[in-house]
C-alpha cells in the first residue's frame, strides 16, 4: 500500500493527514497551531510543519507529498533565498489604500477584470507588493523573487536554496493579481505596476499533477494549490458543484470551465486544482454572526438550533440583514447589520434566531446568484465549514438556496485534497485518483424565492 501526505498550512494551524493512495483512507494525522497575527516570519511555518511531520509519524514510508496553503500572501525573498521582512498574510488590511491606487492606475475595474479576472483588494499580494514599494522601499530594493505561503513551503521541502527552483501552481498564482487563469499567463506588466517598476522572480506554475521535484528522502512533491482550490478537490467537487463553506468568512465557489471577468471585484477569477476554474465570491460575515445572535441570546448553539427551527419560515416578518463587520460581497466596507420589521408580536428569541441563520444564508444566496451571472451553473450545493455543523443552517439551507444541500462528514479537506493531488502525481494518470466520497447527508426543503427577495429589499433599505 502506496502512503501519500496532505499538507494543509492555514493561518490557524498546520494540519497533515496521511492517506492510502488508491482509496484516500487516513492512515494517521496531526496537527499544531500557527501564531497570531496578520504577518508572520515563514520560518514559523517551518518549525510547526517539521514539529507537525514529526506527529504524524514522520514521511519515512510517504511515496508524495503536496501542500496545500492560505492564499494571497507576500513571501519576499532576496537573491540568496533568504526571507527579506515577515510575509503579510491575507488578512493584512494596510494594503487597502495601494488596492485603490492600482484600480485607478490601470483604468479602472473592468480592464483589471479583462485581464486577470481580479480586481485588487487588500488581500491580493499585488497590493502588498505596492504597499512594500512605497512603505518599506529598502526591503522592496532587497526583493529578488515573490512567492506565496504555500510556494515557499514546497520549496522548503526539497530543500530549495535557489529561487530559480520557486514553483506554484495556477489556483494560488490566480489569486496575486498578476496571473491570468484563463491564459495561464503571467502579466508582468502588472507586477511592475504593482511593484513600482521592480520585476522581481515569480514561481514557474506547474500543470496540476506535475511534480515540483522530490523531498531529501525521495518522496515525489506535488505542485500545491491555494487552500480553496486543495478542499474543492478533497471534497471531490465537479462541473456543476457549489462549495458553500460557513467559516469565519463565508466563501461560495463553483468548479467549471468558464473563466469570469467581473467589473464588481464580487466574483474572483480563480483556477481550480485540476485544470479548470474555480470562480470564487468571499463574504466577511459568515458562523460568526450565528454565534454572535445565540450569544445575545445567552443560548448555547443547540438552544439556538431549537429556537431557530421552532420559528416559521419568515421568521413572522422578522428580516436580519448579516452585514456586522461591514461587508466585501456586496463591497460595503462601513456598513453594519440592521433587523427590520420588528412589531410586538413578532420580537421574540425564536424568530431573531431564525432571521440571523436565513440572513446568513440569504447572503450566500446572493453569493450563488453572482457566479450563476458568469456562466457557470449550480446543480449541487456542498456545505462545509463550522457553521454547517448548525442543524438549523442544515435544515434551513435547502429553502433559502432553492436546492437540494448535501453536508459531508467533517474532515480535513484541504489536507485531503493535498493528499488527493500527491497521489495523482504518484500515478502519473490523466485524471485524479478517484478515492472513495465521504458519507455525505442530503437536505431537501421547498424553496422560498419570495424569503430571499425579502432580503434583497432589506438590504437595499440598509444601505440608505
Amino acid at each position: 500500500m502506496a502512503l501519500v501526505a496532505g499538507i494543509d498550512s492555514s493561518t490557524q494551524s498546520c494540519k497533515i493527514v496521511v492517506c492510502d493512495a488508491d482509496t484516500g483512507e487516513v492512515v494517521r494525522a496531526a496537527s499544531a497551531p500557527h501564531p497570531d497575527g496578520t504577518e508572520i516570519d515563514p520560518q514559523l511555518w517551518w518549525d510547526t510543519l517539521c514539529n507537525t511531520i514529526t506527529g504524524v509519524g514522520d514521511f519515512d514510508d510517504v511515496a508524495a507529498v503536496s501542500v496545500a496553503a492560505q492564499q494571497h500572501g507576500m513571501v519576499c525573498l532576496d537573491s540568496a533565498g533568504a526571507v527579506v521582512r515577515k510575509a503579510l498574510l491575507w488578512n493584512d488590511t494596510r494594503s487597502a489604500q495601494a488596492a485603490e491606487q492600482l484600480v485607478g492606475e490601470l483604468g479602472g475595474p473592468h480592464e483589471w477584470a479583462r485581464r486577470v479576472g481580479v480586481v485588487p483588494v487588500a488581500s491580493f499580494t499585488a497590493t502588498k507588493l505596492r504597499w512594500l514599494a512605497d512603505h518599506e522601499p529598502h526591503h522592496a530594493d532587497a526583493t529578488a523573487a515573490v512567492c506565496l505561503p504555500h510556494d515557499w513551503l514546497t520549496w522548503r521541502l526539497h530543500g530549495g536554496t535557489d529561487i530559480a527552483e520557486l514553483t506554484t501552481d495556477r489556483s494560488d498564482a490566480s489569486g496575486t493579481g498578476y496571473f491570468a487563469a484563463e491564459t495561464d499567463s503571467y502579466q508582468p506588466d502588472l507586477l511592475e505596476l504593482a511593484f513600482r517598476g521592480r520585476r522581481p522572480a515569480l514561481p514557474r506554475v506547474l500543470g496540476p499533477r506535475t511534480p515540483a521535484g522530490q523531498t531529501p528522502r525521495g518522496a515525489l512533491l506535488g505542485p500545491g494549490a491555494g487552500d480553496n482550490a486543495a478542499a474543492a478537490l478533497g471534497l471531490g467537487a465537479a462541473d456543476g458543484d457549489c462549495v458553500v463553506s460557513l467559516g469565519t468568512s463565508g466563501v461560495v465557489s463553483a468548479v467549471g470551465h468558464a473563466a469570469p471577468h467581473d467589473p464588481e471585484g464580487i466574483v474572483a477569477g480563480f483556477a481550480d486544482a485540476t485544470g479548470a476554474h474555480l470562480p470564487l465570491v468571499c463574504t466577511l460575515n459568515g458562523a460568526p454572526v450565528l454565534a454572535a445572535v445565540a450569544a445575545m441570546l445567552e443560548v448555547g448553539f443547540d438552544e439556538f438550533d431549537r429556537l431557530a427551527l421552532s420559528a416559521p419560515p419568515g421568521s413572522d416578518g422578522l428580516v436580519l440583514v448579516p452585514y456586522f463587520d461591514g461587508e466585501r460581497s456586496p463591497n460595503l466596507p462601513h456598513a453594519a447589520g440592521a433587523l427590520h420589521g420588528m412589531t410586538t408580536r413578532n420580537l421574540n428569541p425564536a424568530n431573531i434566531a431564525r432571521a440571523a441563520v436565513e440572513g446568513l444564508l440569504a447572503s450566500m444566496a446572493y453569493c450563488i446568484g453572482k457566479i450563476g451571472e458568469h456562466g457557470v451553473a449550480t446543480d449541487r450545493v456542498i456545505l462545509v465549514g463550522g457553521g454547517a455543523r448548525s442543524e438549523a443552517v442544515r435544515r434551513i439551507a435547502p429553502t433559502m438556496l432553492g436546492t437540494d444541500v448535501h453536508v459531508p462528514a467533517a474532515a480535513e479537506y484541504v489536507a485531503l485534497g493535498a493528499a488527493r493531488q500527491a497521489a495523482w502525481v504518484l500515478s502519473g494518470q490523466d485524471s485524479p485518483p478517484q478515492w472513495s466520497a465521504a458519507d455525505t447527508t442530503c437536505y431537501r426543503a421547498d424553496p422560498t424565492p419570495d424569503l430571499v427577495e425579502r432580503y434583497r429589499v432589506a438590504q437595499q433599505l440598509t444601505l440608505r
